[in-house]
């Protein structure tokens, strides 16, 4: 399943830049990626027996884009955290330790969807009013606190959405990987051209990288360029 969200996210992402890249390549003209994006809905319909793979591919698109901006301000707080009470290491550790940072961080940096779960929900829970106001006296924004508890249960709430429309899937058979193969070709042929296109910007060229696309959508928080396979 992720394999194939994966080539949706990033058929999604040509579309956003198609602009961009039919000035490049002009077989690539409308309906080209819309065409694509039709296919990989109707892949998901027939072959995994979702009835609402837009739905799907939103939620999805929803919990990725979250992940990152959870993830970037718990990196904007947990290094102020370090740095305001370096002269006090006990101290420092036991806040990282209690707001989820010893524990998750390490997984959440890998994308994994359940470790940023985790840390949001411990965050939350353990920051008290007076651990809030010890953090903010020493200069963090409490705008950057409340941002973070304010992602917990949205970010809970977009992944069970996703999680529940995976589990309509069906057994994969022989014409479903042979379906989902030529996709990925397609995409992939896409993939590579477009991030040679972006090789000037490494964050757009990395929303065209097929390992890095599912490493954000998988949540082990492992990545593996290859094709679907029957096993």
């Amino acid at each position: 399943m992720d394999a194939i969200l994966a080539l949706a996210t990033i058929t999604e992402s040509a579309i956003s830049n198609k602009t961009f890249l039919q000035q490049k390549r002009s077989t690539w003209a409308d309906p080209f990626f819309e065409n694509l994006r039709a296919d990989i809905d109707h892949t998901l319909h027939n072959h995994l027996g979702i009835d609402s793979a837009k739905a799907l591919r939103q939620a999805t698109q929803v919990v990725v884009a979250m992940h990152g901006e959870a993830a970037t301000l718990l990196a904007e707080l947990k290094v102020q955290i370090a740095e305001d009470f370096k002269k006090d290491k006990a101290r420092r550790d036991e806040l990282l330790k209690e707001l989820g940072f010893t524990d998750h961080l390490k997984g959440t940096q890998k994308r994994d969807q359940e470790a940023l779960i985790s840390l949001l929900y411990q965050f939350s829970n353990n920051m008290t009013s007076a651990m809030q106001a010890e953090i903010t006296g020493k200069g963090t924004h409490p705008a950057t606190i409340n941002a973070i508890i304010g992602y917990t249960q949205r970010l809970k709430n977009n992944n069970v959405t996703q999680e529940s429309l995976k589990g309509t899937k069906k057994e994969i058979s022989a014409a479903s990987i042979n379906a989902f193969n030529d996709l990925y070709d397609r995409v992939m042929s896409v993939a590579k051209i477009a991030a040679k296109f972006f090789k000037d910007d490494p964050a757009k060229a990395g929303q065209f990288s097929f390992a890095k696309v599912k490493a954000a959508l998988n949540s082990t928080g492992t990545a593996g360029s290859r094709k679907p396979s029957a096993a």
